[in-house]
């Protein structure tokens, strides 16, 4: 029942008085409900215990992710100290994870303030590793050796460290009895710590001609014969014969000139190999050779060189693997035009927020051989590592923030256009050197 007082009996405790909940609650009205708005005054005050609450809270982030880094850094320096004295271990599977975790780092990263300080003793590893490991670790060592020459630089750090392997790659390469992996990786190894740490053109030189001494012997005799050689041992003379182009791009034009006298009425038979990675190798240093010795005579066999090199382009022989004859097809494509018109099919390589365009047959060398040993960590390198950014005349490493970075990005439905319209460009393009009566029938 509701009393004259206009309350409900419920809300009286027996007594006539109100229950605690009640008081409490007119208790609070008469407490706020009197409170005057803040004055200008109380909100600049306010305000500023707002902005100066975020403020060290920003701060604290910053110091927070700093510190994240600084931790990041020294679990990163732990593991590679770990790495470093496990390459003296007695477990030759232990060695073997360690140069292995040596060589990803120094792929993926630029670690040349901790290298510097301790590369000599990288170094003993490396060439301990090289005169007592089996194939597998003298391959993983010599890869190592040419990631501590990019991480170094071309100076006297690098010099330091060429000069104690070069001996050992130059045994190893040359020894008949050793193993051939690990002949096939001094060969590669050899060639680009002689472009970055080779101080004397007359060195450069000389190892040239050792790589001359084993990718001859895949030369046809005198007597119009081939030589039989092993798959491995064609890759060994394949690796070396790539290694020697990679010096020929930095030797003086005297020695070009002397070089393409010498090698380029031989090189041609070397693209009728049955091995599909020699035939690639020898037209890609044909068309380096044609590049660099612009003013040379004219070529006296050119006509039969460019109908061998069309047939190539064109390949289409049932006995070969498809994806041998794409790829070779591809190559020689650009390797015929190189020959006929002296022109190169430029690319452009797209890393952060630049681009870097190979525009010639030295460039495309250069950085093949590069990329052989950086593998995914190219890109990284290229916008980071000063030494080869001052290889390919990028420049000083470029720092460019976050924000700077996403308000660079293209939508997808715009990158969705630009990929349809180069889709279209290429294969007109490609279209222009495909005989597609040659094809019929292929697939």
């Amino acid at each position: 029942a509701v009393t004259s007082a206009g309350k409900n009996d419920d809300d009286d405790d027996g007594g006539g008085h109100r229950p605690s909940h009640a008081l409490n609650k007119a208790a609070w009205w008469g407490q706020h409900g009197a409170v005057q708005p803040f004055s200008d005054e109380d909100a600049s005050i306010e305000t500023l215990s707002r902005c100066s609450s975020f403020s060290d809270a920003m701060s604290v982030a910053e110091e927070g992710v700093e510190a994240g880094e600084e931790t990041a850094q020294e679990d990163l320096q732990y593991k590679l100290k770990v790495f470093i004295d496990s390459t003296v271990d007695k477990s030759a599977k232990t060695r073997q994870g360690a140069l292995d975790g040596l060589k990803a780092a120094m792929a993926t990263r630029i670690l040349y303030e901790f290298i510097s300080d301790r590369r000599m003793t990288i170094t003993d590893s490396i060439e301990r590793c090289l005169k007592k490991g089996k194939g597998p670790e003298q391959c993983a060592a010599a890869s190592l050796a040419c990631l501590l020459c990019i991480q170094l630089g071309s100076g006297v750090e690098s010099e330091e460290v060429f000069k104690t392997l070069k001996p050992i790659f130059k045994n190893i390469l040359l020894d008949g009895a050793a193993n051939i992996q690990a002949r096939q990786a001094c060969a590669t190894s050899l060639g680009l710590c002689t472009l970055v740490a080779e101080d004397d053109i007359l060195d450069v030189y000389a190892t040239m001609e050792s790589f001359e001494s084993l990718f001859m012997r895949s030369y046809v005799k005198e007597d119009g014969s081939r030589p039989s050689l092993n798959p491995q041992t064609t890759l060994l003379h394949t690796n070396a014969l790539l290694s020697w182009a990679l010096l020929l791009t930095i030797c003086t034009g005297s020695q070009v000139k002397a070089v393409t006298h010498k090698h380029l009425p031989k090189l041609p038979r070397l693209l009728e190999n049955d091995d599909v990675n020699m035939r690639i190798a020898a037209g890609e240093t044909i068309a380096l050779l044609f590049e660099l010795a612009r003013d040379m005579d004219p070529y006296d066999d050119w006509e039969p060189l460019c109908d061998k090199l069309n047939s190539l382009a064109t390949d289409c022989n049932k006995h070969r693997a498809k994806t041998d004859k794409r790829k070779q097809r591809s190559v020689f494509r650009d390797v015929l035009k190189a020959v006929e018109e002296r022109d190169f099919q430029t690319e452009t390589i797209r890393f952060s927020t630049e681009r870097m365009t190979i525009d010639s047959w030295v460039r495309k060398r250069t950085y093949d051989a590069f990329r052989e040993f950086v593998g995914s960590g190219m890109n990284y390198h290229l916008q980071a590592n000063e030494f080869i950014r001052d290889v390919f005349q990028l420049g000083p490493p470029m720092l460019v923030d976050a924000a700077t970075l996403k308000s660079m990005k293209i939508s997808r439905f715009e990158r969705h256009l630009y990929n349809a319209a180069a889709f279209k460009a290429r294969t007109k393009a490609r279209n222009k050197f495909r005989d597609k009566r040659v094809d019929v029938g292929e697939f």
